[in-house]
């Protein structure tokens, strides 16, 4: 009986070992560095002092448009990784964060895991979300972001083949959408912004759409960000930072700066 109880044991144990081995070498290849299933951009040139501020998750009214006030009070254009459904749902905050000069993402229908889903399906929610964008401000993304940051050969090659290029960050993520005091968001990214850097914020919850819709406290909440996006700016801007869009930065690693 004990050496039964003591082989389930080591059984039990074993599963659990070759699962965190598993959880790990995920980890491992889903960080937003590894270019084992493809290129990205995770960085811009680290030769000039210019930072790139992405969003992603939105549109997300009205918190979107309060992060747009700061970034237009404060002269700065910024990249939107916007979630489909959302922009079917506000598209007004679409046709304004291009009015203004920022650049548009494509990230996806309804930020669902690209890795679980078929070549097929991963083209029908980017083409789905190109549309609504398209529909919305007239014009069609250049670039893309998976969401979680998951991708793998099959989620890179389809992006690709629709002229998306893939980008990732080089600043780690912030916690961000667990809604932190504003300072300590901007804290946990200003200590590791270099040059060429690209911060990851969010202005909205995976793309939910939360008018007319009751949902936990917090779920749509991005008050947070506001605030964090106006000592971001002004602290970098004061350390000799130029902010660029994602399209600016890919322009200027293309031409070898």
């Amino acid at each position: 009986m004990i050496f039964a109880v003591l082989r389930v044991a080591r059984f039990v144990a074993l599963v659990a070992i070759v699962g965190l081995a598993g959880v790990m070498l995920y980890e491992a290849a889903e960080a937003p560095a590894n270019q084992l299933f493809g290129k990205t951009l995770v960085h811009g040139p680290r030769t000039e002092k210019i930072v790139a501020l992405t969003y992603d998750d939105g549109p997300n009214p009205p918190y979107t448009d309060r992060i747009l006030d700061v970034l237009e009070q404060e002269h700065v254009h910024a990249t939107f990784f916007v979630v489909g459904r959302a922009v079917r749902a506000y598209p007004e905050v679409v046709r304004r964060e291009v009015r203004d000069g920022d650049a548009i993402g494509n990230h996806t229908w309804d930020h669902a895991h690209l890795i679980l889903m078929t070549p097929a399906q991963i083209r029908a929610s980017l083409e789905r979300t190109d549309e609504a964008i398209e529909r919305a401000a007239g014009i069609r993304p250049e670039i893309m972001r998976p969401p979680f940051g998951a991708r793998d050969w099959q989620v890179l090659a389809v992006a690709r083949s629709m002229g998306l290029v893939p980008v990732m960050w080089s600043v780690p993520l912030a916690n961000d959408w667990l809604q932190p005091p504003p300072e300590v968001i901007a804290r946990r990214i200003l200590r590791n912004v270099h040059d060429g850097s690209i911060i990851v914020l969010h202005d909205g919850n995976r793309g939910i759409v939360c008018a007319g819709h009751s949902f936990p406290p917090g779920t749509c909440d991005r008050e947070a960000e506001i605030e964090a996006t106006r000592i971001i700016v002004t602290t970098l801007r004061r350390e000799g930072y130029r902010f660029v869009t994602i399209p600016q930065m890919l322009a200027l690693a293309r031409a070898g700066h």
